[in-house]
């Protein structure tokens, strides 16, 4: 069967990590997150001729033993500091996301990766929000902090995506339900497993998956 990508972004503590995690595992296929930013990091430090030898491998084989190098972090990441913009990076992870999704079938969480590759095919772009209640709960029992801490997370965090897909993607919303297949309250649909049954629900009907 043809590769196929799926590409979640995420309000901070709807689970939308969770969600794409669990989909991974049933679908049997790798989940890409913070590792990406991780790997375009380091490969930002490369000199001109050692880039050009590394972008070269960037598709296959290569870049996705490259990355599965680098441990998953599966624990919330909250964004904490304004959003500063650095192209030279942004470059390096959008070459990235490009080669996994020509490599595997993958689901790659955030990075702007549903306008990154809005003209591929066997795309399928989800957004999971919920509202601020059921975060905020999610958040104080993973980090251990005080609803008014889980509150001030919460918000910063999302106003950063929100400035970071705005600012790659030449002034798009980052939560316009147009940018998506589909969009998700993960509370209303009943947490990570309902909203995993939904999603390959979708890649079924779509001839992703049988």
């Amino acid at each position: 069967m043809t590769n196929y990508t799926i590409t979640i972004a995420r309000g901070f503590g709807s689970g939308g990590k969770d969600i794409a995690t669990l989909l991974a595992s049933e679908l049997n296929i790798n989940c890409y997150d913070k590792r990406i930013l991780t790997l375009a990091s380091q490969m930002s430090g490369y000199g001109e001729e050692e880039f050009l030898k590394v972008d070269e491998k960037l598709r296959g084989g290569y870049l996705i033993n490259k990355i599965k190098e680098i441990p998953d972090l599966l624990k919330p990441f909250p964004e904490e500091h304004a959003f500063i913009s650095d192209i030279h990076l942004y470059e390096f992870q959008k070459k990235i996301i490009l080669g996994l999704a020509k490599a595997e079938s993958c689901i790659i969480v955030g990075k702007c990766a549903d306008y990154i590759l809005r003209d591929k095919e066997n795309v399928m772009s989800i957004y999971i929000e919920a509202p601020r209640p059921y975060c905020r709960s999610r958040i104080m029992d993973k980090m251990q902090i005080s609803a008014e801490k889980a509150d001030e997370l919460i918000t910063k965090t999302d106003k950063y995506r929100a400035d970071y897909y705005k600012f790659y993607t030449n002034g798009n919303y980052w939560t316009n339900p147009v940018n998506y297949d589909m969009t998700l309250n993960s509370e209303r649909v009943g947490g990570s497993k309902e909203c995993a049954e939904v999603i390959k629900s979708y890649l079924r009907m779509k001839g992703f998956i049988e």
